[in-house]
């Protein structure tokens, strides 16, 4: 997929982005719930470019990764690991989501009881994705 586009909820970032992993997974670790109030399902993104750069505050979450939001109307933007140009930008902020697929789903030990994703796709415990995924963190 290339070449998207799309804005926080005020319009005060947009941004666009020349290469687009069309499949995303949906996170359930505690920290991307406390952050997005509720599961944080993102897209890889690279080639990325923001209009409106100076309304993004940059939340250093961890050691390894930072979290961007629109300081005007507070929409959660995007995870980044440090050290990486790539961004994990959240689906609902696109212009036209419509043909990104959840492919599985991550943390799901920390997932709250009250939901459940449909569909036939790998669910892993936390344990299981920094395995899988060779992460330090979430």
């Amino acid at each position: 997929m290339s070449a998207v586009s799309g804005q926080c909820l005020c319009g005060a970032v947009r941004f666009s982005a020349d290469n687009v992993d069309p499949e995303y997974w949906a996170c359930h670790c505690s920290t991307c719930i406390r952050w997005s109030a509720g599961p944080f399902m993102t897209v890889a993104c690279s080639g990325v470019s923001f209009d409106g750069e100076e309304n993004i505050v940059v939340y250093d979450s961890s050691a390894w990764a930072d979290r961007g939001f629109c300081r005007q109307c507070g929409t959660v933007l995007y995870y980044r690991m440090k050290g990486h140009d790539g961004y994990k930008i959240n689906i609902g902020v696109f212009d036209d989501s419509s043909s990104f697929k959840m492919v599985g789903e991550i943390f799901v030990e920390d997932k709250p009881a009250g939901y459940d994703f449909a569909g036939d796709h790998p669910r892993l415990t936390g344990a299981e994705a920094i395995k899988r995924f060779s992460l330090t963190g979430i």
